[in-house]
């Protein structure tokens, strides 16, 4: 009983192994030859005045 239980689970092992190997996904390294551009950081905006201010309703 427990040599048929081993002899399953280490069958299901290697077919997992094999299983594993064979659909990974073969990516091939490019080199990326771009230009990269910085952007800026924005400067914060001055507060405003009161008067500038937009109405909220309450």
């Amino acid at each position: 009983m427990i040599l048929t239980i081993t002899l399953v689970l280490s069958f299901l092992v290697a077919i997992n192994f094999l299983l594993l190997v064979f659909s990974c996904n073969k990516t091939t390294k490019r080199v990326v030859t771009e230009e990269k551009t910085v952007i800026k950081p924005i400067k914060p905006a001055k507060q405003l005045a009161t008067s500038q201010l937009a109405p909220t309703g309450s």
